[in-house]
């Protein structure tokens, strides 16, 4: 027995194989190697160097048995966990290593929960300098929540990481703002240096952002986090929550994805004919295949939350208020592309939840200069803070200093297409911002010789031909604006609406067909024989009771005869009583909740409707309102933030050709080059074993002899003393003498 203790006692996989067999039989070793980590680790906690490789192999066995012996090893991953968070500095690289991994492992045996996880795993990520290390943590976090999350929402869990994160952004908040314009100032030498230089918020907001863009949490609460990352103190963790609400495309680096594109299927294929063939080859190849190509297609499958980050804001007014008030008093210590992404921001907070931030327009109105550097994205902004609650009193003095400052003969033509399709777009959205005046003058610039300057002032004046034609000169207007001002029909003034709706347009379409469907149904089960009753009745529980009105009886018709099923209502008698009533209200949105699916089949049917109207003989109106009902279908499909928010393009509009940057410009050389091999030089590089050009004295060779009789090389010759031309002809000899040596 005592012999095999020590045998044991030195062999720790061993025992181990042995515990994992029969845990009460080899209790004894285990107490006794337990009672040994014990003793080491106090060692260990005074000097971490000594016996550390020992210290290492001890908790990696421990870890791997700890669930056969729960009651002896309750404290052992708090062991773990104080190690790492109070001794984190003094630890070598590999014993970190080490008791984070079996951190990992008590946690998929189950020794431990994920929020006991989850809080050794935090703190680390700002700390470790080790990229590996940082990685794999990163991973073992992502992956666990997205664990926890796989079938049902683990809502506990989910809190508990959720206020963890609010804590690591809400730690540095009260910190100066030290802003990102020229060099930056120190904030002064603090206890916590992670805290000082916002490391806990950045990861916070990036691991929030992934979370987010995996579908993991799609709910208010991690937009609320990412939200108070938006007003951090520390310019980098400002920058991440902004572009998360911006989508921008350059934020993917925060991905964990972090592996290459995926295995080359050429090379694989390549390095299949090459390599010795084996058995398994073949199928180890179609793995290989199958796996590239799901990667593949995971990449170019988009992963679309189930709503817009924007939607999600608490309280967006006070969140847009306290964004302006950011901008305007740190406005010397920004950088204009911060100044510029905290703009973006604010007017797509105010675009969407339509607010009112009045002091912007005051505030972007010392930008609006055509030589401002970025100025198309400081026009985006502009235009897409203004909707149709915005105040005109507000937008006039920008409309005025946008025609002042674009619109005039002393720019070219790119500023003043830049500057009336501003305008275009911010009337778009608040007619009313614009003077009559100053509308005839930007009209009369679609007489203008280039192309960009006629297409937006003929924007400008479809625009208003729509919106408010009595601001045009008669001339002008159009013939269908002014047959509709003949009418009668005036624009509202601002802050009037229309009258109350009553009803969904088209909605009688939508509720004849769901009752043409009923009526389908019940004719087919009625005509079933009696052998069929029973599956008649099955089928008509199954369907039937879904559509039934809940207002009462009336439409319930329930008959036990041939002769009461013949006197029933045909549905061609139905069709005829709605063509009579065609202003009838309907009732659908009472008894029924509309989906999205509902709605999708409600256009469809105003679209059919409107198709039939013109195929009858249906005028110009019927045209346009089909042409509407299509449009709106082709936003519906694309997604909703298609039309709601604008690019630099829609402010540039057409251009002859766009400058080429660099990339564009080798790419197009690139282009030009292929299949002309065989016109190129066969010198240098192309005809030898190493690239390379040719050198000086091979191109000495072939200059002109006049080009060798001026240069500096042979008149220096001509001017030698003598005494230069002797230490010339001895270092020759020399060189001479050597070579034969």
């Amino acid at each position: 027995m005592g012999g095999r203790g020590v045998l044991l006692t030195s062999n720790l996989p061993q025992l181990q194989n042995l515990i994992k067999r029969d845990p009460a039989a080899y209790k004894e070793e285990f107490l006794q190697q337990w009672n040994h980590y014990d003793s080491i680790r106090q060692i260990f906690q005074i000097n971490p160097n000594e016996q550390a490789q020992h210290f290492r192999e001890l908790v990696s066995f421990i870890s791997q048995v700890a669930q056969c012996y729960p009651k002896e090893t309750k404290d052992f991953p708090s062991h773990l966990s104080t190690l790492l968070l109070e001794n984190y500095g003094t630890l070598t690289p590999d014993t970190r290593k080490t008791l984070v991994q079996n951190l990992v492992m008590l946690r998929n045996k189950d020794v431990i929960t994920s929020i006991e996880l989850l809080k050794s795993l935090f703190p680390l990520l700002p700390r470790t300098t080790s990229s590996t290390l940082r990685a794999f943590i990163r991973k073992t976090i992502l992956s666990d929540i997205r664990t926890a999350n796989l079938r049902s929402k683990n809502h506990k869990l989910n809190r508990a990481v959720q206020a963890m994160l609010f804590t690591m952004v809400e730690r540095g908040m009260d910190a100066e703002v030290v802003g990102d314009k020229g060099k930056l100032r120190s904030a002064g030498p603090t206890s916590d240096k992670t805290a000082n230089n916002g490391e806990d918020a950045m990861w916070a907001v990036i691991l929030t952002k992934e979370l987010w863009r995996k579908g993991i949490w799609t709910d208010a609460k991690p937009v609320s986090i990412v939200a108070l990352g938006c007003f951090h103190p520390v310019m980098k963790v400002q920058s991440a929550s902004i572009h998360f609400f911006l989508g921008s495309d350059d934020e993917k680096e925060d991905s964990d994805d972090e592996e290459d594109e995926g295995p080359d299927v050429r090379a694989l294929h390549h390095r299949r004919e090459v390599n010795k063939k084996r058995r398994g080859g073949d199928k180890k190849l179609q793995k290989q295949l199958n796996a590239a190509k799901k990667k593949k297609y995971n990449k170019n499958t988009p992963t679309t939350p189930n709503f817009p980050a924007l939607q999600l804001l608490n309280d967006p007014q006070t969140f847009a208020e306290k964004l302006y008030d950011n901008l305007s008093r740190f406005d010397k210590r920004f950088s204009l592309e911060h100044k510029i992404l905290i703009m973006q921001l604010l007017s797509r907070v105010m675009g969407a939840h339509k607010l009112c931030v009045l002091s912007f327009y005051t505030y972007i109105v010392k930008y609006l200069a055509y030589h401002q550097l970025r100025v198309p994205s400081i026009l985006v902004a502009l235009a897409q803070s203004v909707h149709d609650l915005t105040p005109p009193d507000a937008l006039t003095p920008v409309v005025q200093k946008l025609a002042a400052e674009f619109v005039h003969p002393g720019v070219g033509s790119e500023v003043i297409a830049a500057g009336i399709n501003s305008i275009r777009e911010v009337c778009r959205r608040q007619p009313w911002a614009m003077e009559e005046d100053l509308l005839g003058d930007l009209v009369e610039y679609r007489r203008s010789r280039d192309k960009a300057v006629t297409a937006a002032a003929r924007g400008l004046l479809q625009l208003y031909r729509e919106v408010n034609p009595g601001m045009l000169k008669r001339r002008e207007r159009g013939k269908d604006a002014s047959i509709g001002m003949s009418k009668g029909g005036q624009p509202l003034p601002f802050g009037h609406s229309a009258d109350a709706a009553v009803d969904i347009e088209g909605l009688m379409l939508l509720e004849d067909h769901l009752q043409k469907l009923r009526e389908e149904e019940t004719s087919g089960a009625d005509s079933d024989g009696e052998d069929n009753e029973a599956a008649a009745w099955e089928g008509w529980d199954s369907e039937g009771w879904i559509n039934v009105d809940s207002e009462g009886d009336d439409n319930v018709e329930v008959s036990d005869s041939e002769d009461e099923r013949e006197s029933a209502p045909k549905p061609p008698e139905k069709e005829l009583e709605t063509d009579l009533n065609p202003n009838r209200i309907s009732t659908l949105a009472t008894t029924k909740i509309l989906t999205p699916a509902d709605f999708a089949l409600l256009n469809d049917l105003r679209i059919k409707a409107a198709t039939k109207a013109i195929e009858s003989g249906g005028g110009s109106k019927a045209k346009r309102k089909l042409a509407t009902l299509e449009a709106n279908k082709k936003a519906m499909q694309s997604g909703p933030s298609d039309g709601t928010f604008i690019s630099e393009n829609d402010i540039l509009g057409p251009r002859k050709k766009a400058k080429a940057d660099y990339a564009e410009r080798i790419a197009s050389i690139e282009k030009g080059r292929e299949g002309r091999e065989k016109y190129g030089s066969l010198k240098g590089k192309k005809n030898k074993e190493t690239p390379s050009s040719s050198t000086n004295r091979e191109k000495a060779r072939n200059k002109p002899i006049m080009m060798i009789l001026s240069s500096g090389a042979v008149r220096g010759k001509k001017k030698a003393s003598l005494r230069e031309k002797q230490q010339k002809l001895r270092a020759h000899i020399e060189r001479g003498k050597k070579s034969y040596h």
